[in-house]
């Protein structure tokens, strides 16, 4: 691309959905506790409210106090006739107010350089600082998950790929509408967790190339345990946050996407016991009754970068 980019650093625990039609529910979304929203135009919106919508996300990116939220909208997809006007039409009207355009169902850098180069263009038509607006794009077609390497190295607005299921279950003929429409132990049943390729290939991708891996939604929001498990298990093996479909769901994803105070103390505690070790001339520490050393160190730090990600370190 023919632009220099900062890197911007955010935090990405929580991601509520907000439906782009609902002035209401846009309102509320800006007070929320979430660490970003996106104003949704594509599945949240019906075809014939989608044009209509757009006025509603110009109105509250720029008429709201969103705090320190990433303030973001969800276009529709490259290949419909909503995508390019989507765009132009929301940059035109807030681009000062806008922190990230989220892009669904792409399934190659194409789509990616698509919209990269469409708000160039819009940023300097307009006088905004070029390249100041970010990408986020959704991977739900398993062209996306083949090519996902190449995909988040594709663009230096790229900060974020999330990882939609929904979609990526229909893309590869996936027959999740059959589990349990039998009776009992005869049900089809998947021995693990269905997504777990998916999920790490998207998170080595991400950070290989130093964005962000995000999880999709958790349907069931009357489900808090389940949605919590869900997230939990996507931190486990590296990511760093989760949609949100209904507020309820935010604090779950903004606790277990944040260490701990007790894994904090740990990891202080862990690396300043392999710099004593070290400065004895000792290769290895005994930590709580653990010999650790400095590869051991690398894993802490880990926690501690995201504790000050979080705010909770200074």
């Amino acid at each position: 691309m023919s632009y220099e980019r900062t890197k911007v650093e955010r935090i990405r625990r929580s991601e509520l959905s907000t439906p782009g039609h609902s002035e209401k529910m846009i309102a509320k979304a800006s007070q929320s506790a979430a660490d970003m929203v996106f104003l949704d135009l594509e599945d949240a919106v019906a075809p014939s409210a989608k044009v209509g919508a757009r006025k509603n996300i110009v109105a509250g990116l720029n008429e709201l106090d969103w705090g320190t939220k990433i303030r973001s909208f969800r276009c529709n997809s490259v290949d419909t006739e909503w995508c390019h006007d989507d765009i132009a039409e929301i940059v035109t009207g807030a681009g000062a107010n806008l922190d990230v355009i989220m892009v669904p169902k792409i399934k190659g850098p194409r789509e990616v350089w698509f919209v990269d180069d469409l708000l160039t263009q819009l940023e300097k038509k307009l006088g905004l600082e070029v390249g100041r607006i970010g990408i986020e794009c959704l991977v739900e077609e398993v062209e996306a998950l083949q090519t996902v390497d190449e995909i988040a190295h594709c663009s230096p607005r790229l900060e974020a790929l999330v990882l939609g299921v929904g979609d990526l279950s229909a893309s590869q003929g996936m027959r999740l509408g059959h589990i349990g429409v039998t009776d009992g132990d005869q049900a089809l049943k998947y021995p693990g967790d269905v997504w777990h390729y998916a999920r790490h290939r998207l998170i080595v991708a991400c950070r290989a190339a130093g964005i962000d891996a995000i999880d999709g939604p958790y349907a069931n929001f009357a489900s808090p345990k389940g949605y919590e498990r869900s997230a939990g298990t996507f931190s486990m093996i590296g990511g760093v946050g989760k949609w949100c479909i209904h507020p309820s769901q935010i604090e779950i994803a903004n606790r277990v996407f944040a260490p701990t105070e007790a894994e904090i103390a740990n990891a202080v505690g862990a690396i300043e016991a392999v710099a004593a070790a070290e400065a004895a001339g000792e290769g290895a520490a005994n930590f709580n009754g653990m010999m650790i050393d400095a590869a051991t160190t690398r894993l802490f730090e880990v926690t501690i970068d995201r504790a000050r990600a979080c705010g909770l370190l200074d």
